[in-house]
């Protein structure tokens, strides 16, 4: 007489069968494709192979409208004036307020020009605070370096200082990147969930917090004191 099965086993022989059901579904449904494949006459394979080159001439088009609107380069607007049409032309802008004497604005460059190569889909420009006062009272930019982030015109949200960017000068372009992802002014393709801060720990006493500094009306640098 065979001793009878233990629940283990039952257990076991329940989950063999179950990844038995679920590989076969799966080999189903791929048979299924392949023989869709093999059954479609020529016009239908026409047809497949057309829809896959107007998705390409679409996208390629859409590239090309971005970079004769500006895209693809971290440019310099001369004005406030000239900011208002680029902001209307574009769906997602990113702009820099900077000052030509605070370092970290230079930082900030660095980051800015290699993301504008890499997210074409978004506008990236700088502007002279300093030469933009009705912008920055209108924004309420306080500290410099801020980013405005536009979409649709409006502005979405502010990265102020480097605060927001594991509080380091050291951050990577990946820590901006992540950030700009958050306010969805970029296509982000990582895991907005994992802020990709570098050494944490070493730098997260070295600044305090920023905004405390900023007195109505006056600018000020968030890397210097004697302002």
């Amino acid at each position: 007489k065979m001793a009878a099965d233990t629940p283990v086993d039952i257990l076991q022989k329940v989950l063999e069968n179950e990844i038995l059901q679920s590989t076969k579904v799966v080999e189903e449904h791929l048979d299924a494709e392949i023989q869709k494949l093999d059954q479609m006459d020529e016009d239908e394979l026409e047809r497949l192979k057309q829809r896959r080159l107007e998705a390409l001439k679409k996208s390629q088009q859409q590239k090309q409208e971005w970079l004769s609107k500006g895209h693809g380069e971290y440019r310099e607007i001369p004005s406030e004036r000239d900011f208002f049409q680029e902001v209307k032309e574009s769906k997602n802008v990113v702009c820099h307020f900077y000052r030509d004497t605070t370092f970290r604005c230079q930082i900030m460059d660095k980051h800015l020009t290699v993301l504008a190569k890499k997210h074409i889909e978004t506008k990236f420009l700088k502007l002279n605070a300093e030469k933009s006062p009705f912008l920055c009272e209108r924004l309420r930019i306080k500290v410099i370096p801020t980013l405005a982030l536009i979409k649709d015109g409006k502005t979405q949200d502010y990265v102020v200082g480097f605060t927001d960017l594991g509080n380091t000068d050291d951050f990577t372009t990946e820590t901006l990147e992540w950030r700009l992802g958050c306010a969805d002014v970029i296509n982000y393709s990582g895991n907005l969930m994992e802020p990709p801060f570098q050494s944490q720990k070493k730098y997260g006493t070295s600044f305090t917090k920023l905004d405390k500094k900023t007195i109505r009306g006056k600018i000020y640098d968030s890397d210097s004191d004697d302002d």
